[in-house]
């Protein structure tokens, strides 16, 4: 890992910093659409705009790259970011905002994009994995800061905005001085929903859900906080704990479901999920049981991605499964955007509870569907699954593709037996 470390450390620094940024710009936007008096509602159609804008990047972003290159991709889509977060707050309005966030969300995707693929042809086949790791690591630490700076400034002024768009333009003087600027991209054509969801319902329909699930949670959670009269610092740690909560059991879930049958391990982990959120809404009155309650959820919460993603690709050959990563990622995306509206929607005609609510109701769906498959097929024999490799929701279809290669070589390296021991079989 150091040696990693050592090799891609400019391009982790400017991914560290691109990720405080955009960390930070949706706890910002919700605080201060509070600020401004800006309906539940219209915040929730605000942060599912990035979403849309996510989505339409890791369709259109391939085209760009292959016809400008990576730098031009990179240096266009980080000035449009950069002059986004500006023009935020300079003109507060909810149908500006979210415009901005459909270009944000648009240029972040192609961000990433390019930021995998300068990963991928920087890594050689024996420290790939680690790089993979260490990407996703980095990226959790950035979220997680990115909400501490929310204590820096004050957010109804100009200046954690201009923070936010500074982090932005920094980042990328170290990833252009220390990339090659022409790595080759290649992505897989995606495998069509239909041929995925009859290989892997369960994969399909926990992933279209916990959608809704993730983008609530990145997007609503500091909206949330502002209706239960949460104060800035306390959103700040409420939102840090979802994220933190995360950080510390992905490899603890990954060491587990490669020993088990994963579909028991999603039913534990979403009847969790399920009954943590239940419990928030009995503590909004005190902020620490509030903040535990997020810690819990973040912690069954997000590890349930690559989770489904290492159970859908248990069910597919080895040729299928980086192709199907695409086909995964739209369902995903599909579902991130409709849960941020939904949850506006609630918290304007339920009230603060409606958020755990959405959260209550969806894993718990995930879980009885999870409990029903497993009545319908038999599971896959532990020996024949593929390694669990930690992703994030907020990764484009290139880490997926990477994790999947990873997979399937790890798996290909688990089969292969030393002579001795076939010859004492035969």
């Amino acid at each position: 890992m150091f040696s990693v470390l050592f090799k891609t450390w400019a391009l982790m620094l400017g991914i560290l910093l691109l990720m405080i940024g955009n960390g930070l710009q949706g706890t910002l936007l919700g605080v201060r659409g509070s600020l401004e008096s800006i309906d539940p509602s219209w915040m929730g159609y605000i942060m599912s705009a990035y979403f849309v804008g996510f989505l339409g990047g890791s369709w259109i972003t391939p085209m760009l790259l292959r016809r400008v290159g990576h730098v031009r991709v990179f240096a266009a889509f980080g000035s449009l970011v950069s002059a986004a977060f500006i023009l935020y707050a300079a003109f507060v309005n909810p149908v500006f905002w979210l415009l901005m966030r459909i270009v944000v969300g648009f240029c972040f995707s192609g961000l990433y994009v390019v930021a995998e693929s300068w990963i991928n042809d920087m890594s050689s086949n024996e420290n790939r994995g680690q790089a993979l790791s260490l990407y996703i690591l980095v990226q959790m630490v950035g979220v997680v800061s990115g909400q501490l700076l929310l204590n820096v400034a004050d957010p109804s002024g100009y200046g954690l905005f201009i923070m936010i768009s500074v982090l932005v333009s920094i980042s990328f003087a170290p990833i252009l001085l220390s990339v090659s600027p022409t790595p080759v991209f290649s992505s897989s054509r995606p495998m069509s929903l239909r041929e995925l969801l009859s290989v892997s319902p369960l994969g399909c329909v926990g992933i279209f859900l916990m959608g809704g699930v993730f983008s609530a949670l990145l997007g609503m959670s500091s909206v949330f906080g502002t209706q239960v009269g949460l104060s800035v610092k306390e959103i700040s740690w409420f939102v840090t704990a979802i994220f933190v909560g995360g950080m510390l059991m992905q490899y603890p879930v990954g060491w587990i479901s490669d020993r088990m049958d994963r579909r028991t391990l999603i039913v534990i982990l979403t009847a969790l999920a399920s009954g943590f959120s239940v419990m928030g809404i009995f503590v909004t009155d005190s902020v620490w049981l509030l903040i535990g309650a997020a810690l819990c959820i973040g912690a069954v919460v997000n590890p349930l991605y690559p989770l489904l993603l290492a159970y859908t690709n248990d069910h597919l050959e080895s040729d299928q499964m980086a192709s199907a990563s695409g086909g995964l990622l739209f369902i995903n995306g599909f579902g991130a955007m409709s849960g941020p509206i939904i949850v506006g929607y609630l918290l304007n005609n339920v009230g603060p509870d409606g958020f755990f609510m959405f959260l209550a109701v969806l894993t718990a769906l995930v879980c009885l569907y999870s409990v029903f498959r497993m009545t319908r097929s038999e599971a896959v024999a532990v020996e024949d699954t593929n390694p669990y490799v930690p992703v994030t929701a907020s990764t484009t279809s290139v880490a997926v593709e990477i994790a999947t290669e990873i997979a399937i070589e790890e798996g290909d390296d688990s089969e292969q037996q030393p002579p001795g021991d076939s010859e004492k079989q035969l």
